[in-house]
């Protein structure tokens, strides 16, 4: 007898499972995803409060730091502040507070390039004989220094004080001199590297700022020396 052969088929068989590794390696990508968006939005969220967040907060305290001036001057006292900056060259309304930085070095410099314009202590103060320093950002902080690069020689700088106006009169463009951060000439009494060391007979006064928007080690400065000095109870005027 003819037998016809039968086709029989198997059973259906489960797919083999998939390494642990495979699921474990698909876990560690989204570990990995997270974590490089948190660091992202950590990294936007750094340079927004930078480049935003502390001008905000610069421009509140820099206006609160005038009102105390306006307020300790008509009581008739100095204050803590040195006085206040007006730069024509900055804008018409352009006037910043002028607060004691220390050597600008250290916290108390931190501080006060964060508030303002800051005074570089050990140096002169407005009128006096010797150097009065003054540094602020040009970027950050309320921005006191942004337009530095636009200053040109024969510009106007007014420096307010209780009983004092002191108007200076700049040697140089903002672009003229560019120096490393560690260069120490513009803090001295004589600021000019060909005459170090020489003990000063003249007041002069030295704008210092970062020589770029962006991070540097450079500095720019400007020089400026005294054209008049107008006394605000008498309103005369010295040449």
């Amino acid at each position: 007898a003819r037998i016809d052969a039968m086709t029989i088929e198997a059973p259906p068989t489960s797919p083999a499972p998939r390494p642990a590794r495979d699921s474990n390696g698909r876990r560690l990508v989204r570990i990995l995803g997270a974590l490089m968006v948190a660091v992202g939005l950590g990294f936007v969220g750094y340079f927004a409060w930078q480049y935003w967040g502390t001008n905000i907060v610069a421009k509140q305290q820099q206006a609160e730091i005038k009102d105390v001036i306006a307020d300790d001057w008509g009581k008739g006292i100095d204050g803590d502040a040195i006085g206040l900056l007006r730069v024509p060259r900055f804008g018409d309304d352009y006037e910043m507070p002028i607060v004691k930085g220390g050597n600008l070095l250290g916290k108390k410099g931190t501080d006060a390039l964060s508030k303002g314009v800051a005074w570089y202590e050990p140096g002169a103060k407005p009128g006096e004989i010797g150097n009065f320093v003054v540094a602020a950002h040009r970027v950050t902080h309320g921005e006191p220094f942004r337009d530095f690069l636009k200053l040109k020689e024969g510009d106007e700088v007014f420096v307010e004080t209780r009983r004092k106006i002191y108007t200076y009169v700049l040697r140089n463009d903002g672009t003229d001199i560019t120096v490393p951060f560690t260069t120490s000439w513009p803090l001295a009494d004589v600021p000019d590297p060909e005459r170090a060391g020489e003990k000063a007979t003249e007041p002069v006064m030295t704008m210092v700022t970062c020589s770029e928007l962006f991070h540097t080690d450079n500095r720019s400065v400007v020089i400026g020396d005294p054209a008049s000095t107008e006394d605000k109870a008498t309103d005369t005027v010295t040449q």
